[in-house]
């Protein structure tokens, strides 16, 4: 099982850390600084970054990172990152290997919050950045609503004890927006009873699991009569599909 660790940045980001002995790869990387100390600590060396999209809390200390690791491989979509910092781009089906830390990861293209997004996925966990939330989605920027929910319904299938690693601690929020969605959902009211005490302790309320999510994440249950019942009812247009329920509920969300 990979060792993951958390290294939290800016207001509410999340850096991804995976360490194997003295070597480390980071995810979304937003800023370098915690990056850098977190690897003197440990004295670790940094081998690799994974970057899912563009934004700049997810990009920013990659220059920085680089400059203090040449060696290091960057992986991302295809965009441009900081100082035109040269780096691999990745596409959908793509297959990425870091030997010296037995890693192997493939990529998914994502769009919906960006048009670029990538995940990386492999040994058992989701690298998401701002497609899935536990509890909610990533907001559409560039992308359209048809691709971020096809995108999620990709996410859906796969194994029910994938963990997940999203980019940001939105958690406690996105669960009390589910359970206006659905008010019965006694898997929701628990879970946001479990989140109150991890964050009320400053422990993050990440990794979460796809089961987990399936069960609580309304934008992953546009199947269920109870989430198309509210979407339902807060418009005056007659829904007919799930893509029109979540066009609904992300909308419902955004204006909150």
């Amino acid at each position: 099982m990979l060792q993951i660790q958390t290294i939290p940045s800016r207001q509410d980001n999340y850096i991804w850390l995976i360490k194997h002995e003295n070597l480390a790869v980071v995810v979304d990387p937003g800023e370098a600084q915690p990056v850098l100390e977190r690897l003197d600590q440990q004295e670790l060396s940094l081998k690799a970054i994974l970057i899912t999209h563009h934004h700049y809390d997810h990009v920013d200390g990659v220059p920085e990172l680089r400059k203090a690791f040449p060696d290091c491989e960057i992986y991302g979509p295809h965009i441009e990152l900081p100082n035109h910092t040269p780096f691999t781009k990745v596409s959908e089906g793509d297959q990425i290997e870091i030997p010296s830390m037995q890693l192997k990861f493939n990529i998914w293209h994502t769009p919906g919050h960006t048009a670029e997004h990538i995940v990386f996925h492999g040994h058992g966990v989701l690298f998401c950045g701002d497609t899935l939330f536990s509890g909610g989605c990533g907001r559409v920027f560039t992308g359209t609503m048809e691709q971020l929910h096809a995108s999620l319904m990709r996410i859906k299938t796969l194994p029910d004890d994938t963990f997940i690693y999203p980019a940001h601690e939105y958690t406690y929020n996105n669960l009390c927006f589910c359970h206006l969605v659905e008010p019965d959902n006694q898997y929701i009211n628990q879970y946001i009873t479990e989140v109150s005490k991890l964050r009320k302790q400053g422990v993050p309320s990440l990794p979460s699991t796809i089961v987990k999510e399936k069960k609580c994440n309304v934008f992953l249950r546009t199947d269920s009569p109870s989430v198309a019942y509210f979407a339902q009812n807060s418009t005056d247009q007659h829904l007919k599909n799930e893509l029109q329920v979540f066009t609904i509920l992300r909308e419902k969300k955004n204006n909150l």
